[in-house]
């Protein structure tokens, strides 16, 4: 008998230290499908919902797509807002129902105006609908931060086991199959989830290179082998910049049934993460060291990508901070290109004053001045788009995006994408729709803490990741205000 399976996404990544508000405004600026345009825009990809939506087809499953919102890492998202997207699920289940099993991408370091754990709200208001014997699939970023009452409620949560996550179709892929055996009866299983003293662990969950993450995920890779009944474990390595008492790494565990062979590995992998807490393969570099490095160079076949980590909006930052730039500005880089910097007011200026008009105006620096004043300059409008574009992957390969209306400013030697929308910088063509090959700079810096390797890694001849030493996404944790997080914690006050 044909199963019939809801498949929807609520996702976000909330850093509670900023001030910007997550409303559906914000959702609307990124990505919000409704009904039938859940399919059409997201099935053609590589996301989460295309790994459910296709389990859909393998295992002959009748499914059913109210809403997929998915908004930029910002503030806190607000009430209303929850309660609008978390409505139209609620009202699928209930008009549209029964269900025989769901379907969730959700994120897992979603904090609102009036709960700091989202997803568990979610969960549970789902759960006073369904009942507790209709199975739940998550996945779940490799940055969530994942509380006990998300791990109850969900039978099912596997999490991206790549950085930069180019895995997200593989890993809805793995949750719906298990969903699968599920519904046909095969497994009946449960999470188990387990964290430690730290606000941050496992390198980050960097897995461009060997190191802390990419071994613990051996670990776990090796212990399901091993261990009779447990049929998924993943590793969280949490979303530092959220003020929680969950927030930090976490291993989940799904077994066929909860035992205390589930328990045991999930405790070895996170006494794993707590004995590599020290360990981290990203180096990172001062302003001044980068501009030095860049102008000592010379000549070079293929770019230097410079990784502006501080202000990196794929993590919560404002994506306007200004101090890279100004530095490479005031030190006369040619041949450069610099993207994304958030400032509608500016873009507007410059579309006022036309394509190929020079124009003075100052950029950046507009939302908190702490990471960058706004810089004067005297620029030539270069390109002028309305902002859509399709990734071309590997991360997120296929998914449209759509910043606003965007301009190119050429000032000195830069080429500076301005933007309407806040966006992380992590493939070619934010740069190529805009005419601009990235492969032909000398210099490209971007807004990006770690996504962009996956497209930039391959055309750079070095990346220099960049950590001015203030930005909502720096690694100075203890210049935070921390008050939720459960105390003593790594690195406040553990070693």
């Amino acid at each position: 008998m044909t199963k019939r399976v809801l498949i929807a996404g609520f996702m976000h990544e909330t850093n509670t230290f900023s001030q910007l508000p997550t409303t559906l405004d914000s959702y609307k600026a990124r990505t919000l499908y409704y009904g039938a345009d859940v399919a059409t825009h997201m099935r053609k990809g590589k996301s989460e919902i295309a790994g459910f939506l296709d389990a859909c087809t393998r295992h002959d499953w009748q499914g059913t797509s109210p809403v997929f919102a998915n908004a930029t890492p910002s503030g806190k998202v607000t009430e209303d807002t929850f309660e609008h997207v978390t409505t139209v699920i609620l009202d699928c289940l209930k008009d549209q129902g029964p269900f025989d099993g769901i379907c969730l991408a959700l994120h897992g370091a979603m904090v609102c105006t009036h709960t700091d754990d989202g997803e568990g709200e979610l969960l549970q208001r789902i759960r006073a609908v369904i009942g507790p014997d209709v199975p739940i699939a998550v996945t779940l970023d490799l940055h969530a931060n994942i509380t006990d009452r998300m791990a109850e409620l969900a039978d099912i949560m596997v999490i991206y086991r790549t950085y930069p996550h180019v895995d997200q179709y593989e890993v809805a892929t793995q949750a719906a199959n298990l969903l699968q055996r599920t519904l046909l009866g095969e497994i009946k299983p449960r999470s188990l989830v387990v964290r430690g003293q730290m606000l941050d662990g496992a390198d980050h969950g960097r897995t461009t290179s060997p190191g802390p993450m990419t071994e613990v995920l051996q670990l776990a890779k090796a212990g399901v082998a091993a261990t009779p009944g447990v049929l998924a474990a993943s590793v969280a390595a949490g979303f530092p910049w959220a003020d929680t008492p969950d927030t930090g790494p976490s291993v989940v565990v799904v077994g066929n049934g909860i035992s205390d062979s589930c328990k045991q590995l999930a405790d070895r992998l996170i006494a794993e993460i707590w004995r590599s807490r020290n360990r981290v393969t990203l180096e990172l570099q001062t302003i001044d060291q980068a501009i030095a490095a860049v102008t000592a160079a010379g000549e070079r076949r293929a770019p230097i990508v410079l990784a502006d980590f501080a202000d990196n909006p794929g993590g919560g930052g404002y994506g306007d901070g200004t101090r890279l730039l100004k530095a490479m500005i005031d030190a006369g880089l040619q041949d450069a290109a610099f993207g994304l910097l958030y400032d509608p007011v500016a873009v507007r200026t410059c579309i006022e004053q036309g394509l190929g008009a020079h124009v003075v105006v100052a950029i950046g620096g507009k939302i908190d001045g702490r990471y960058g004043e706004p810089i004067p300059v005297t620029g030539h409008v270069v390109a002028v788009t309305d902002g859509s574009l399709r990734l071309q992957g590997p991360m997120m390969a296929g998914t449209r995006i759509e910043m606003g209306p965007t301009v190119v400013l050429r000032v000195g030697g830069i080429d500076i994408f301005m933007t309407s929308g806040r966006f992380q910088l992590y493939d070619l063509n934010f740069f190529q729709h805009a005419n601009l090959d990235p492969r032909t700079k000398a210099v490209v810096a971007v807004k990006s803490a770690h996504h962009f390797r996956a497209a930039f890694a391959p055309i750079a001849s070095e990346i220099i990741v960049v950590d001015g030493g203030g930005g909502l996404t720096s690694r100075n944790y203890k210049q935070l205000s921390y008050e939720k997080v459960r105390r003593p914690v790594f690195p406040l006050d553990l070693d």
